[in-house]
Order: structure tokens, then C-alpha cells, then sequence
């Protein structure tokens, strides 16, 4: 019996692969764990793509938590600007 080897199994270890050496260089897994349980169970239930899932879910939930982290980051910056009062009008003049 002669053994094939299938596209499939190669295709998934070079993704994953890729996705890790890629989020090696930012060490916080934020979102990832949650991404990947998440496109796990749709990956299943979508056809048995679990594990392609899982990195696609993994890579969305790094990518959404990311922006939520820019996005409070911004607040915060808005926040600590303190506010500047609107300028007086000068003496002898009107306002219009």
C-alpha cells in the first residue's frame, strides 16, 4: 500500500508555522486564545477545519484586541490633554 501524501497537513503546519514565527517578534497573546477557541468550534462545525480555524480565529482575536488596546490607548491621550479655555476677547473690541 503506497502512502499519499495530502496538501492538507502541509498547507495547516506552514500556516501555523508562519502565524507563530510572525507573533513571536509581539509576545502578548491577547485575544488569540479566545479567537482561536472560537474559530476552533466554527472551524469544526464548518466542514472539520478546526485547526485552520483556530489560527484564523487566533489571528482576528490578536488583531481586534490590538485595536481596542489603540483605541483606550487614544482616550487616555484625549483625557490627559488638559483643556485649553477659549481666548478673551481683546479690550475695546466687540464680540461678534
Amino acid at each position: 500500500m503506497i502512502r499519499r501524501l495530502t496538501v492538507e497537513p502541509l498547507f495547516v503546519t506552514l500556516v501555523v508555522s508562519i502565524v507563530l514565527l510572525v507573533g513571536a517578534r509581539d509576545a502578548s497573546a491577547r485575544g488569540c486564545l479566545k479567537g482561536a477557541a472560537v474559530g476552533a468550534v466554527a472551524g469544526h462545525v464548518a466542514g472539520h477545519h478546526g485547526v485552520m480555524g483556530a489560527v484564523a480565529g487566533c489571528a482576528v482575536g490578536h488583531h481586534l484586541a490590538k485595536k481596542q488596546q489603540r483605541q483606550l490607548r487614544q482616550e487616555q491621550r484625549q483625557s490627559e490633554k488638559p483643556a485649553q479655555p477659549a481666548p478673551s476677547p481683546q479690550p475695546g473690541t466687540q464680540p461678534v
